[in-house]
């Protein structure tokens, strides 16, 4: 009796597998040519603008604490004086309120508003890039350390101080404008000059909004 022999396996040869040594291609690979490129197109970040605010805070409040006191020595009592064809007439108040003669029932809340602002600008100084921001911020950090000094130092008494206004625009007595001083114009300027930089896309970390959200 015959046996049929069994069949023959077919030669399959071993599949080849990658060499060893492939570097797989794509943004996998932490050192691909992209990821290298990437990293060296990205700008480093501007130096910080600490000294900036301060710089520009120490100036306007030195300012306006010299031109107060020149004020209230030799226009206190006396009637305006016209300056620039009508366009300024100086004339000394003393203010219990806010800026440009409002809130003048709340002098001490007011203080305390004024040293909360100095603390947060000073905080947030510590992380700022940007020059404009710089500026805007060493603006408004001047005009609340200048009437600040003034609710505490000047009379009736601390926290209770009034502020010297001095500057009455367009006509005497405020009839044209609410009467104001360095440290008010300095406070209003620094604000709009942040809220024009935050309109056109400009950080305090001297980024660009529109480069985030593109980078993104």
């Amino acid at each position: 009796m015959s046996t049929d022999p069994s069949p023959s396996e077919p030669d399959v040869a071993p599949s080849a597998g990658p060499p060893a040594d492939a570097v797989p291609e794509g943004p996998e690979n932490p050192e691909s040519p992209e990821t290298a490129e990437t990293a060296e197109a990205a700008p480093p970040l501007p130096k910080r603008r600490i000294w900036v605010v301060f710089a520009v805070a120490a100036v306007l409040w030195a300012i306006d604490l010299i031109t107060k006191n020149l004020a209230a020595a030799n226009l206190e009592g006396k009637d305006p004086v016209r300056i620039l064809g009508g366009l300024i007439y100086l004339q000394v108040i003393r203010n219990p309120g806010a800026a440009f003669s409002m809130a003048t029932g709340m002098t001490w809340v007011l203080a305390l508003v004024a040293a909360a602002v100095v603390v947060a600008i000073v905080w947030i100084s510590r992380r700022l890039r940007s020059v404009g921001w710089a500026i805007g911020l060493g603006l408004v950090l001047a005009g609340a350390l200048g009437n600040l000094t003034d609710r505490i130092f000047r009379e009736p008494g601390p926290l209770r101080g009034h502020v010297i206004d001095f500057i009455s625009a367009f006509a005497p007595n405020g009839q044209g404008f609410a009467i104001f001083n360095i440290a008010d114009s300095a406070i209003c300027v620094g604000g709009a000059l942040i809220v024009l930089l935050s309109l056109l896309g400009h950080d305090y970390d001297g980024t660009r909004t529109a480069k985030k959200k593109a980078s993104k």
